[in-house]
């Protein structure tokens, strides 16, 4: 199965603050983390990783079917309405409904996916 994510108007794209994506980050650090799996699966790595690939992390046969590859604007997808956007998969987080919100986590985790010092 492949998702097909919707074409984005050029004046509806948000930018976002890492530092702000930082505190918001709080939120995953419950299931997440970026150097190793907790309940949910690494972010160290993320961008451009094929959804449910990370070696010895047990997903969904949603996620590992979806055929997504993880970008800025599938995460952004992703993050909008987990449920809605890939149904049956085993993240139980509703999502981020605020666009900024989203703009800004995204821009924080690949602010610290560029980090050597973090993600290598």
């Amino acid at each position: 199965m492949a998702i097909v994510l919707p074409a984005q108007a050029e004046d509806t794209v948000v930018s976002g603050d890492a530092l702000r994506g930082e505190s918001i980050y709080g939120r995953c650090k419950a299931c997440h983390s970026l150097k190793r799996d907790r309940t949910g699966p690494r972010h160290c790595g993320l961008f451009g990783r094929k959804a449910g690939s990370v070696k010895g992390f047990r997903y969904s046969k949603a996620m590992i079917n979806s055929g997504i590859i993880w970008s800025e604007d599938s995460l952004d997808a992703f993050l909008t309405d987990t449920r809605a956007f890939l149904p049956k998969n085993r993240m139980g987080y509703a999502g981020i409904k605020d666009a900024q919100e989203r703009a800004d986590l995204i821009a924080y985790l690949a602010q610290q996916n560029r980090d050597p010092s973090v993600c290598n």
